[in-house]
């Protein structure tokens, strides 16, 4: 992934208005299919989910309490799983999802909670101690390669601006042959990203490699 040209403006929604469009779409399809599950968001089952939640958490310190904006949250699974390990003080916790079914979903699994807000967008403004993105990178559908990667780019900005500590992204990892991608589907190698966010944000960049080596999370801290 070479960086973007200079003359490519990735600072508006606006470029990726019909990426939101799609992949929205898609999502809203998969929580109508199969419900607020691991198979709703497109993961295969509920302990795979909770590795890559277990692998991004790691941007966290956990020793006090801290703010997380969750980004492409779905039906608040991260949540769920916070709550369950959680033995630290408060975190306040937003969830914010393209899909208004899925927001609708993660509102109506759990009661009020004054730390646990969820907002449908493209975008939040809040800024929190950290954000993290579980598998949101996955799943490109019919967008070119190169456009898909400028709306990556444009993703971390947006990340960066609204984390005062860090944040955290997972991508499938690119495999050897024989093995071919389906087209829908976008796999990287690390360093090209490893590198953007180290040049780009002058961040420290931690690499955890998992599922045997098909995936990888970015720890971003500065």
């Amino acid at each position: 992934m070479p960086p973007p040209p200079a003359s490519r403006d990735l600072s508006s929604d606006n470029a990726f208005r019909a990426v939101y469009e799609v992949v929205g779409g898609y999502y809203t399809a998969t929580v109508a299919r199969h419900g607020a599950t691991p198979l709703g968001v497109d993961w295969s089952c509920g302990p795979t989910q909770e590795l890559r939640f277990v692998k991004l958490l790691n941007i966290c310190d956990f020793s006090a309490p801290f703010s997380l904006n969750d980004i492409g949250c779905g039906y608040g699974a991260l949540l769920d799983f916070l709550k369950r390990i959680r033995t630290t003080p408060t975190i306040d916790y937003l969830g914010l999802d393209l899909s208004a079914q899925m927001i609708a979903h993660a509102r109506d699994l759990r009661p009020p909670d004054k730390n646990a807000q969820f907002a449908v967008g493209t975008e939040t403004k809040r800024v929190a101690d950290y954000s993290v993105a579980s598998g949101i990178f996955n799943v490109k559908l019919q967008t070119a390669r190169d456009h898909w990667e400028d709306f990556i780019v444009h993703t971390l900005n947006k990340m960066r601006a609204t984390s005062r500590k860090g944040f955290a992204v997972n991508f499938l990892s690119d495999l050897p042959e024989p093995y071919i991608a389906p087209f829908a589907i976008y796999r990287s190698q690390v360093e090209p990203w490893s590198a953007f966010c180290r040049g780009q944000y002058g961040a420290d960049v931690e690499v955890l490699r998992h599922h045997a080596g098909r995936e990888f999370t970015l720890l971003i801290r500065y």
